[in-house]
């Protein structure tokens, strides 16, 4: 199983410990690491390496946004990183108590992306149709991602699972 970390994270794997396929024909991403994931498997497959599953949590969806909200990220993160990423965090573990997180070092750059990044259906219905089974997993309480946008979004091409009461990290406590 190959995971990819979530901005400015790394070693989160553990919250989703129940749901993650740990075989070695298995890729996991949370959050940025989901627009990862799906990128390191289109590459693995024109490469002619064996990809059974795609497993996406709370991937970073934000093409529901207008502009101004992405702006204003943008804007937020330039005036003070520090606080920007602590904010972010906090708001990762909404509505429920924080919890630890290591950190790794961020750039601009993966803000911009993550944010203006557009999932594209036709490459997902591509790779499920080579027979890739493609999981995402969805919080119904997550203050960052539009989890119902991003349902309506993934469900024709992936299983879907909502946590009803799950935040970003999926969890319910």
């Amino acid at each position: 199983m190959k995971f990819f970390s979530g901005f400015s994270l790394s070693d989160e794997a553990g919250f989703f410990e129940p749901f993650i396929d740990k075989s070695d024909y298995t890729v996991c991403g949370f959050s940025y690491g989901a627009i990862k994931a799906f990128e390191y498997v289109e590459k693995s497959l024109a490469e002619g390496k064996r990809i059974d599953k795609l497993q996406l949590f709370s991937p970073a969806f934000f093409q529901s946004k207008d502009a101004k909200f992405k702006r204003l990220q943008l804007m937020a993160y330039r005036k003070n990183e520090d606080e920007y990423l602590r904010q972010f965090i906090n708001a990762c573990f909404l509505p429920y108590e924080r919890r630890s997180v290591k950190h790794s070092v961020t750039v601009l750059e993966e803000l911009e992306e993550l944010l203006m990044y557009e999932w594209n259906i036709e490459k997902l219905k591509i790779l499920a149709d080579k027979g890739i089974i493609i999981e995402v997993y969805l919080g119904g309480r997550d203050q960052i991602v539009d989890s119902i946008a991003a349902k309506e979004f993934f469900v024709d091409v992936a299983t879907v699972t909502l946590i009803k009461e799950g935040n970003h990290f999926l969890l319910t406590e």
